[in-house]
């Protein structure tokens, strides 16, 4: 995996070895993550902007994969001491593949509790790439006064937190919803009012307010999306699409890895290593013949 936002695994040289031996992967060394250091310092408005920009960078290339992170949270995105940030822990990630209804598919747990879109909670119809990016949305209030925005103590808390925050959903919001019991409860709340994002952080830089209230949007066919993020004024700084990579080859239902056994993952690594390798060689190969210029 090469792009450089995301956890990168080193594979070296395979020399003289065997089924049977042991594999190691050896991954980048990050000294820290999102989660530790809001415990321990306070975020400039530089810093805030650095980090989401780099996580929707990142997002950008799973996204273009076919894949959904879906457990995005400050403690799986690492950190080194010159502020690099990678995305890490994709053991809730699944593929989505745009001509397949996955209403049923991706109906099991996903994303911690606090960081999970209202969608996913409401058995809404199927989801999309939106869900990750309320998570981003999320991280994004974190950053900005170190205390996360919905800490719910459970399923109705966490849905209540949302709607005291975001205000009642619309009819049109309602509409995206399939869970009867669902629905009937919305319906039955007392009307809540948006509240004021710059009633809820001070001082925060008005832009970051205004992209923070595009991707915590109830409705997620009215979300902000990835792209979109990306070219928003708050990142005007850092926005280059033509050094924002997306991948090549996006994966299918069939790549996906669930309930391997040990040894049949062993075996995957391997292939991929030498797969890996014999790209490297190529490459080499054909540098090698190159003219200088």
């Amino acid at each position: 995996m090469r792009f450089k936002r995301l956890v990168r695994i080193l594979i070296a040289t395979v020399v003289d070895l065997c089924y049977g031996y042991t594999i190691y992967i050896v991954q980048c060394l990050m000294e820290t993550d999102l989660y530790k250091l809001l415990k321990t310092q306070k975020l400039s408005n530089d810093h805030v902007c650095y980090f989401l920009y780099q996580i929707l960078r990142g997002l950008k290339y799973i996204h273009s994969a076919n894949v959904l992170h879906r457990d995005l949270k400050p403690s799986n995105l690492l950190l080194n001491t010159t502020c690099d940030l990678k995305i890490c822990d994709f053991g809730l990630a699944r593929v989505t593949d745009p001509q397949t209804d996955h209403t049923g598919f991706l109906t099991e747990y996903v994303a911690t509790r606090w960081y999970r879109a209202p969608e996913i909670m409401l058995n809404s119809k199927g989801y999309t790439k939106s869900i990750d990016v309320w998570s981003v949305g999320c991280i994004l209030a974190e950053m900005l006064n170190n205390r996360p925005l919905f800490p719910g103590k459970h399923y109705l808390d966490q849905l209540n937190l949302i709607l005291a925050v975001v205000g009642s959903p619309s009819n049109e919001d309602l509409q995206c919803i399939i869970n009867d019991k669902a629905r009937s409860y919305l319906i039955s709340l007392p009307h809540k009012p948006k509240q004021p994002w710059s009633r809820l952080y001070p001082g925060a830089d008005p832009r970051a307010l205004d992209l923070l209230d595009k991707m915590l949007t109830f409705n997620p066919h009215n979300r902000i999306d990835i792209e979109q993020a990306l070219a928003h004024p708050y990142l005007e700084q850092y926005y280059d699409p033509g050094d924002e990579p997306v991948c090549e080859e996006p994966f299918t239902l069939e790549m996906e890895f669930d309930d391997l056994p040990k040894e049949r993952l062993k075996e995957l690594i391997w292939e991929e290593a030498e797969a890996h390798h014999k790209r490297v060689m190529a490459e080499q190969a054909r540098n090698a013949g190159a003219p200088n210029v």
